[in-house]
């Protein structure tokens, strides 16, 4: 694996994100992992009756199987898995554990899709794990030198100087965050990559 990229709240009810960060992701000559949590679609979901965290659970899946078919209409190769699945992800008491035999398994070539839900031993059962925490501690396990997060700010993909570029997210100001760090990272205070969905793939 050589690189962790990470689709936030903010990005994955975005079609036109999406599509281009697909794009990008197919010039990637690199391996690497695209980590996932919910989106807008769980909101929907509750309006129809679901509770929250069956919502949550459902929306999360779903979202997994929808970037598989997205990736593979550019052509990635993808396999795609929730990190629950054979107990790949495991998490109790705010400790996150992974399987790297697992891990080790899985075929070189394809990229690797992983969906933020881990497998709880305590209630046995899926729940979602904050996506900074799966992120930075998988790039620890791995060994691997940065996490990618994308910006959120919509215009920030036309002014190519500005990014992609190193952040401490916990150390920038109020306003850069608000315009442009996914909510879930603000109090980050490990250095990430941020860049456009555009930018990844150069």
């Amino acid at each position: 694996m050589d690189f962790i990229a990470v689709l936030d709240y903010e990005h994955l009810d975005n079609g036109m994100f999406l599509t281009a960060f697909a794009r990008s992701l197919a010039r990637k000559k690199s391996r690497g992992i695209i980590l996932h949590g919910d989106s807008e679609y769980t909101e929907r979901l509750i309006q129809t009756g679901m509770m929250r965290e069956d919502a949550t659970l459902r929306s999360i899946k779903d979202l997994n199987h929808r970037l598989i078919a997205l990736f593979a209409d550019q052509g990635i190769s993808t396999i795609g898995v929730n990190g629950y699945q054979k107990s790949l992800i495991t998490a109790d008491e705010d400790e996150i554990r992974v399987d790297e035999i697992q891990l080790n398994k899985f075929p070189e070539q394809p990229m690797l899709l992983i969906s933020c839900l881990a497998f709880q031993t305590e209630g046995s059962r899926p729940v979602p794990v904050s996506l900074p925490s799966l992120s930075l501690f998988l790039k620890q396990k791995l060994s691997l030198s940065e996490v990618t997060i994308f910006s959120t700010n919509q215009s920030s993909g036309v002014i190519k100087e500005d990014l992609p570029k190193k952040i401490t997210p916990s150390d920038t100001d109020q306003e850069f965050k608000n315009q442009f760090i996914p909510k879930s990272f603000h109090h980050v205070k490990e250095d990430v990559w941020l860049t456009t969905a555009d930018e990844f793939g150069n």
